[in-house]
């Protein structure tokens, strides 16, 4: 019997879909309250991340309800540097918290050990390639080394990852080790989905915006070349979306300098400049998570204008960021029936 159409990979192939495959950056999360539900079972946040059913489960919820085209992993970027040994946590309204590294604790991480850390996930990402519809991707994901390191750095998010930008500027030779580090666990990382039975990977660089332009070609340019081409080295045939987000002009050769296969935009990316991006392969995005909060005419319009623009080439439609927890379900229902051409929806 034949496979089942995954359309999310013909896009990845250089297909022009119609209408355009679509998910959600977020879709597992708390606007939805099935995923409260799963939440409050699990404990704590690391808890639903490490375990393989619950895991399973609020990866599949939004599948369920949506029929989204491709589910993504539950987990999150900073289960690497909790590999790592930096005691990592999440405080409930504040965000994750870890131990801040210096230079000293560059030089001590030992990243031999994390993939075993990291097995449970791998349980998950089997187990919910087995519970998926066949024509439904699987999507699987890292951190890009940028974005992570200036966790690790701070020990907490930041408006604009100074404490990360400085000590790059300060000590360049244990933030090169650092960002290295990090990419050699992160491809290793994604090699492991892969084979447990992800279709394809995402990498998010959620800090990229904060660079100037030498920066981001040392800090999130060269780190995710050097994942695309550990991943690719061992798996020629694996997919790999980039996602940068706020990297503005820099995204101009973004795809050429990291060999991502799509590249992901933020809603900040205005959509002629997205449209020149199209014309070199596949894009995903890039709509205003705050369009999906408000609902009616404002989504329909955010939506249509995506679609009149970016339409007719290799797009996957998606968030410019992560869906948020004010949004209404009943609006992703508007967006992904607006999508597809069924009308509102609401």
């Amino acid at each position: 019997m034949a496979t089942e159409r995954r359309k999310v990979i013909e896009v990845l192939n250089g297909a022009t879909v119609s209408p355009p495959p679509i998910w959600l950056m977020r879709q597992a999360g708390r606007y939805l309250p099935e995923y409260r539900q799963t939440r409050g079972k699990a404990g704590s946040f690391l808890n639903l991340c490490y375990s393989p059913d619950l895991a399973t489960e609020v990866t599949l919820q939004p599948i369920r309800r949506y029929a989204f085209d491709a589910a993504i992993l539950f987990s999150d970027i900073l289960v690497i540097p909790d590999g790592l040994n930096r005691n990592v946590h999440f405080v409930e309204g504040s965000g994750p918290r870890m131990d801040p590294i210096d230079e000293a604790g560059i030089l001590a991480l030992k990243p031999e050990g994390v993939l075993d850390h990291l097995q449970p996930v791998m349980q998950a990402v089997g187990q919910i390639r087995a519970a998926l519809p066949p024509q439904t991707t699987l999507l699987g994901f890292c951190g890009a080394p940028w974005t992570v390191a200036t966790y690790m750095i701070a020990g907490h998010g930041t408006p604009d990852q100074a404490p990360a930008r400085l000590f790059g500027y300060r000590h360049p030779q244990a933030f090169a080790q650092l960002l290295a580090v990090l990419a050699e666990i992160s491809a290793d990382y994604l090699v492991a989905q892969i084979d447990a039975g992800a279709d394809a990977v995402q990498i998010f660089d959620s800090w990229a915006g904060v660079l100037g332009e030498a920066e981001f070609e040392t800090y999130a340019i060269a780190p995710v070349r050097r994942i695309i081409q550990s991943v690719k080295a061992r798996r020629p045939d694996a997919k790999i979306i980039a996602f940068a987000k706020g990297a503005g002009m820099n995204l101009r050769h973004y795809r050429q300098k990291t060999g991502a296969d799509m590249i992901g935009l933020d809603w900040s990316v205005p959509l002629s400049f997205a449209a020149e991006l199209q014309k070199d392969g596949p894009i995903q995005g890039n709509l205003d998570p705050m369009r999906v909060v408000a609902g009616g005419k404002a989504l329909d319009d955010g939506i249509d204008a995506i679609l009149q623009v970016l339409g007719q080439g290799p797009l996957v439609f998606n968030l410019g960021h992560g869906i948020t927890p004010e949004a209404n379900p009943d609006h992703v229902t508007q967006l992904v029936n607006r999508v597809r051409g069924l009308g509102n929806g609401s």
